[in-house]
């Protein structure tokens, strides 16, 4: 198994906790820490992180050319679409059609998965994965796995503040690994020197250097 397929599932294990944790129940139908998104909703986008793995092992292995992390992120429409441009209103209605379930049927099933990805996923090579939606090109299992990761990671924060819980401690080598993706994000968008600033220089650091 590699490093990332132990890393993905110990945090969908914790992400799994998360959502059976009762206040979030309490919160279901709030809004969420996030601008549009229901407490439901982004439990819901939280699960999806862990839907989406059966689906694309499901399908046959892609044709499409393989690129790197570097070109997906390049590629993908959401990371500099607005709030209200249709990629991210589909993620959001993705994420508010599994939060319908409501949150017995929705932990239950993001369960049930992650059991069943835990004696299918280091049986896996690490072949060529795809999503539907995306444009001519494919993605190594260990990208994708990272790609989900990094959601799950992110958004396990993003839920638990939501719910006014403290943060569950994630795994180290998720988080490694999610902060290591994020800071080249964070390069792409924003340079070197803002990162490097950022992250050794107080007296001098930008106002921010969010990846997204």
């Amino acid at each position: 198994m590699s490093r990332i397929t132990g890393a993905y599932l110990d945090a969908a294990d914790v992400a799994v906790d998360l959502l059976n944790h009762p206040a979030l129940a309490a919160r279901w139908k709030e809004p969420s820490a996030l601008d549009e998104w229901s407490v439901g909703g982004l439990a819901g986008h939280l699960a999806w992180q862990v839907f989406f793995l059966p689906a694309v092992l499901d399908e046959p292995a892609p044709t499409q050319p393989v690129i790197g992390l570097d070109d997906y992120y390049a590629r993908v429409r959401w990371i500099d679409a607005g709030l209200h441009d249709e990629a991210n209103a589909r993620i959001r209605r993705g994420g508010e059609d599994a939060g319908a379930e409501g949150v017995r049927a929705l932990a239950d099933r993001a369960a049930d998965t992650v059991r069943a990805l835990r004696t299918r996923l280091p049986a896996e090579p690490d072949r060529a994965v795809r999503l539907p939606v995306w444009g001519d090109y494919a993605l190594s299992l260990d990208d994708f796995l990272t790609t989900r990761l990094m959601e799950l990671v992110v958004h396990t924060d993003d839920l638990a503040f939501s719910a006014g819980i403290p943060t569950p401690e994630l795994p180290g080598p998720a988080v490694e690994a999610t902060v290591g993706l994020l800071t080249r994000l964070a390069l792409r968008r924003h340079g070197q020197s803002a990162v490097l600033r950022a992250l050794s220089r107080a007296e001098r650091a930008p106002a921010g250097i969010t990846a997204f």
